[in-house]
């Protein structure tokens, strides 16, 4: 009997310790954050129920008592001494072709009043990318539709592109004209936006602008407004990359624009202070680059014996005053595979898009371009060059030689004809037309403000009488000599109607 009331006592033991690791405590809740203590065996990542306010955690930190997690919802209703349950499960949100068209919040939850998502598929909200041997080296474009981007600054397919600048840049619409552009792609990637803290009203507009223009049949987007939990503002870009993240794995092209990476800095640096992680550099946690490393890390392209699908990320980041030398901005900067810097001095000189040449960079290059496109950027970029260091010179002298204004001209028409105007994406065919009658010398004699409309009706004048340039250039994403002779041809005909008006 005493042996029976002993092990009977060892049995009740190893019980309470099983159920202590199963079981916690809340022990204070700040901000959506919450302090919790027991769950010992509990994992990073991994999600937790909080019994009387019904709502789920996830486990953020690990301590050697305690652990700290981010409610999934209304924290309101969690008060100190709660009962916390584990759950076993890492937090994973649904995927699948059924997201394609809606609005979601982070967790997948729909936010468009179009009814229930019914979808099997779940993928982690974390994960690591892809390693190096399954990758392979960019080489398809991603086409913008923006002639400045597409012609000097290329984003190829599994590319980390930065677009970066003050508030009051256009940068947000530059993203939103890409993803317009790929109505056009024959090879259509399945975009995803996700808003980072955005007022509900623009996520609406923008929204209301991707339905206007058909863009939702292949778009998802992402929200974590302003009025929800700071936890959902960390979360939607690592529910976003995951919807993208299933399209390249079934071998298709995927792009995700995050709009934008600062809130998301914003909301993990509240998050890590409430869980009294040490602060570092502008009250930033240590961790801070390793939160968009391993986001951006995700996007790539696989090689074939992955299914050679790709995962396309642009993430957007918020300057003060043009200052890309800040914290946030410069390791994002080193993370990406380049940068497009949108510069507001630039918008107010009337340049559209408003992108600084000299600050932006694509450390893919030319290999993310067709051969089209390669004929005509290679002498775009030496005539801005030349432009850019003749503008310099003359802000010390006064006349120049016959040679070097005409070199100034033609550097004006060029800038000229890489304007455009915002959600008005072009085709890659009608870009490289446009910047070949302009490296070409054919805009020379044309006034500076009839410039955009000649470029109008030489589009026009080519659908009408030539429409096999454009479908030539298109099919083989090459200039051949017949192209070109037809090609000038019709250039010089418009050159001469246009000459003959002004006479």
């Amino acid at each position: 009997m005493e042996i029976y009331e002993i092990l009977k006592k060892e049995i009740e033991k190893i019980e309470l310790k099983a159920e202590e690791k199963e079981v916690g405590e809340v022990l204070e809740v700040k901000d959506g954050v919450v302090k919790i203590s027991g769950l010992k065996a509990v994992e990073n990542f991994e999600i937790v129920k909080f019994e009387r306010a019904d709502v789920e955690g996830v486990v953020l930190n690990l301590e050697k008592e305690t652990a700290g997690a981010i409610v999934l919802g209304d924290f309101s209703k969690i008060k100190e001494g709660d009962i916390v349950k584990r759950e076993k499960r890492i937090l994973s949100v649904p995927v699948g072709e059924e997201m394609i068209g809606r609005v979601i919040d982070p967790l997948g939850n729909p936010l468009d009043e179009k009814g229930e998502i019914k979808t099997s598929v779940f993928f982690p909200v974390e994960k690591i990318g892809p390693s190096v041997v399954e990758r392979e080296p960019v080489n398809t474009p991603l086409h913008t539709g923006i002639k400045l981007i597409d012609a000097l600054i290329p984003i190829g397919r599994g590319q980390r592109e930065l677009f970066l600048g003050d508030r009051t840049t256009d940068k947000s619409y530059w993203a939103l004209t890409t993803i317009l552009n790929q109505k056009r792609e024959p090879n259509r990637p399945i975009c995803i936006y996700v808003a980072i803290g955005k007022k509900e009203a623009e996520v609406a507009r923008i929204h209301e602008i991707l339905q206007r223009e058909g863009a939702m049949d292949y778009t998802i987007i992402v929200s974590a407004s302003a009025s929800m939990p700071i936890s959902f503002w960390y979360l939607a870009p690592y529910s976003g990359c995951a919807q993208g993240e299933y399209f390249m794995e079934k071998g298709k092209d995927a792009l995700v624009i995050y709009d934008d990476l600062t809130n998301h800095a914003y909301a993990w640096r509240q998050i890590a202070l409430i869980l009294r992680r040490p602060p570092g550099r502008e009250a930033y946690p240590g961790d801070i680059f390793y939160l968009h490393s391993r986001l951006l890390e995700r996007a790539a392209k696989l090689n074939k014996e992955k299914g050679g699908g790709s995962l396309t990320a642009i993430p957007l980041i918020e300057t003060q005053e043009g200052d890309i030398s800040a914290f946030i901005p410069t390791n994002v900067i080193s993370i990406c595979d380049g940068q497009i810097f949108f510069n507001y001095s630039l918008y107010l000189k009337g340049q559209k898009p408003e992108i600084d040449i000299g600050l932006s960079v694509s450390r893919v290059g030319s290999s993310a371009q067709t051969k089209a496109m390669k004929k005509v950027a290679g002498k775009l970029k030496l005539e801005l060059a030349q432009f850019a260091e003749l503008e310099r010179f003359l802000e010390f002298i006064e006349e120049v030689d016959p040679e070097t204004r005409k070199k100034l001209e033609r550097g004006r028409r060029i800038k000229e004809i890489l304007k455009q105007e915002r959600l008005k994406p072009l085709s890659f065919e009608k870009i490289v037309v446009a910047i070949y009658s302009a490296v070409e010398g054919f805009l020379d004699n044309i006034p500076l403000e009839m410039v955009r409309s000649f470029e109008e009706k030489l589009y026009q004048k080519i659908e009408k009488e030539k429409p096999e340039i454009l479908k030539k250039i298109s099919e083989t994403k090459d200039l051949d000599e017949q192209t070109l002779k037809d090609l000038r041809e019709i250039i010089s005909q418009l050159v001469k109607e246009y000459e003959s008006k002004r006479s």
